[in-house]
């Protein structure tokens, strides 16, 4: 009986542990999520970073990612260009930045989270292996980042075109033709990512390109289903030479569905996804509290 209670209280160390690398944990990924509502949100473009952020890219670029780019150009694989034009291009190119320039960035990562396990390492007295673990998050890290990045752009662009879909379509039906309802879109729609792709399709409709080239040169910058599925259906009403204003009433309706469905289908996923934190977090702290006294008055009262 005496050898249990430094068992019991190796385990409640270990619950306390557990407890508060999952709180900061949780403090952590609310702090990701608060960086990315402030580079993505209130109305922002997609790409558009916030202030402080814009301004510390920025810098880090000119002081170190663009003197290092040339070096980088020698030993830097063909093959990494092209995922990685990939993702800056879902991304919206935040801060402007080249793949080669994203080369840069996983290095400093690497070399900066490296000296902190470094410093853990000598501080802590703990495994070496920390260092080189720490060294390959920190090159992975601005991956991850600009597929967030891309991830939290297409959301925008979902969320706002039933919206500027709706404006474009009451532009058509009231006279205007294509280009000059693209325009009103663009004036008076939400500002954001979809917003921007539309100027940029703007200006290629005002230097010449035609209207099934924009079109399809703006699916092919966003890719995103939704997004690709109005491309085709206005294509195809051109070659065919459906009114317009229908096919975008027709585009608006199934938009709104598609919205309602979306929603719905978020709503019945949340009792599962709230499953792992109530079994793996939650439960266990209230049976420990619950059965704690219980259980140690049972296995301890008499050793007392």
């Amino acid at each position: 009986m005496g050898n249990l209670l430094p068992d019991t209280l190796g385990l409640l160390a270990g619950a306390c542990a557990f407890a508060l690398a999952f709180g900061i944990a949780f403090v952590a990924i609310r702090a990701y999520e608060s960086f990315q509502k402030e580079c993505f949100g209130n109305g922002g473009g997609g790409a558009a970073l916030g202030v402080r952020e814009s301004m510390l890219l920025g810098l880090v670029r000119r002081a170190l990612l663009v003197p290092v780019s040339p070096v980088n150009a020698r030993f830097v694989a063909k093959r990494f260009y092209a995922p990685v034009s990939t993702l800056l291009r879902r991304a919206g190119y935040p801060g402007e930045i080249t793949a080669l320039e994203v080369a840069g960035l996983m290095e400093l990562c690497a070399l900066v989270l490296g000296a902190l396990g470094a410093l853990l390492v000598a501080g802590l007295q703990i495994s070496p292996l920390v260092v080189p673990a720490a060294a390959i998050l920190g090159a992975f890290y601005p991956i991850l980042w600009l597929r967030d990045c891309g991830k939290a752009r297409q959301h925008q662009i979902v969320r706002a075109l039933p919206y500027d879909l709706d404006l474009l379509t009451l532009s058509v039906e009231a006279g205007l033709d294509f280009a000059a309802a693209i325009g009103k879109v663009v004036e008076k729609g939400r500002k954001g990512p979809l917003c921007d792709e539309l100027s940029v399709m703007l200006r290629e409709l005002r230097l010449g390109k035609t209207r099934e080239e924009a079109l399809r040169n703006l699916a092919a910058r966003v890719e995103l289903v939704s997004l690709t599925t109005f491309v085709q259906a206005l294509v195809h009403a051109d070659r065919m030479g459906t009114p317009l204003g229908k096919v975008l009433r027709i585009l608006s309706t199934e938009m709104r569905v598609a919205r309602t469905q979306r929603a719905e289908k978020l709503a019945n996923e949340a009792p599962v996804k709230l499953l792992f934190p109530l079994i793996a977090c939650i439960f266990p702290t209230i049976f420990l509290m619950l059965f704690g006294p219980i259980a140690y008055e049972i296995l301890f009262a008499g050793n007392v």
